[in-house]
């Protein structure tokens, strides 16, 4: 009975082994190629359980989602110019044909990436030979881009690989050229600062002259307005006084006496020497109240 439960015992360990080297699961983002025998039997690209035989078949697997391949260094390019340019790009790629990769790389990505590798630089190389630098840089950036993934998925075919991009991140010169671009932007941009300043100090000047020369044409008619005005009050003035002067010519003479006096001894240390018959003393000698003159 013992030996009998043994067996079972065994014979179900034995089972559950062969059950587990024949079960494999493909997960959704992989693909599975079964080999029987070292030969390609079966490519699975459907996520899920599946069998095989154990000790007589072997299962690979590779992904199959977008992968990026990254220059760590910038390429260095020649343009149509004779000109060197830094390229720094990264390609986007996967696998699509898991068994044609298998056969054409034996399913090594280090090698598919050189293969692509040589393919992304011939193509740049070619393409940016055909350019400027200020097409690479600008002007057919994109063309570039879309032309280099149309060539590159092209043969990258022939491997089982699809080419999903080839982005360009940056395009510099090289440090010895970049040194002198840069001295020609210094001096052109000094050169247009500098022209800037020369209209900008003839613009000023200019504002300057029309300012002061309205400065002057408003002063000048302030004063002729000025002296208009004066004249007009002058002339009325004077016209006052020859009416009041019309009016009693007696009284105005010694009211303008007066006003001489006072012009005349305007301080108490004021004093003038005249002739005791002048006619500035007119009405100082004329006589007072009870009919004596003054100063008797």
């Amino acid at each position: 009975m013992k030996n009998n439960l043994s067996f079972v015992a065994a014979s179900l360990g034995a089972l559950l082994v062969v059950l587990g080297l024949s079960i494999f699961t493909v997960d959704q983002r992989q693909f599975a190629i079964v080999f029987q025998l070292g030969e390609v039997k079966e490519v699975i690209s459907e996520p899920g359980l599946n069998f095989k035989w154990p000790m007589i078949q072997n299962v690979r697997y590779f992904d199959r989602r977008i992968l990026t391949m990254d220059n760590n260094e910038p390429e260095r390019f020649i343009t149509s110019e004779k000109k060197n340019v830094l390229v720094d790009s990264f390609v986007k790629w996967r696998i699509v044909d898991p068994k044609l990769y298998y056969i054409s790389v034996q399913g090594d990505e280090v090698r598919a990436r050189t293969r692509l590798s040589q393919t992304v630089n011939a193509g740049l190389r070619e393409e940016f030979g055909k350019r400027t630098v200020h097409d690479v840089v600008s002007g057919e950036r994109d063309k570039i881009m879309e032309d280099m993934r149309a060539k590159a998925d092209q043969d990258a075919r022939k491997i089982g690989v699809q080419i999903v991009d080839v982005r360009i991140k940056r395009v510099d010169l090289p440090s010895e050229v970049s040194e002198s671009v840069y001295r020609r932007m210094e001096a052109e941009r000094k050169r247009v600062a500098n022209e800037l300043r020369s209209q900008g100090s003839a613009e000023a000047e200019k504002i300057r002259a029309d300012a002061d020369k309205q400065r002057e044409v408003i002063v000048a008619e302030a004063y002729r307005e000025a002296q208009k005005v004066k004249g007009e009050g002058d002339a009325k003035a004077a016209s006052i006084y020859a009416a009041a002067f019309n009016q009693n010519p007696e009284f105005y003479a010694f009211y303008r006496s007066l006003e001489a006096y006072r012009s005349s001894f305007r301080n108490k240390g004021d004093v003038i020497v005249v002739e005791p018959n002048s006619d500035f003393f007119k009405y100082l000698k004329s006589q007072g109240r009870g009919g004596e003159k003054p100063g008797k």
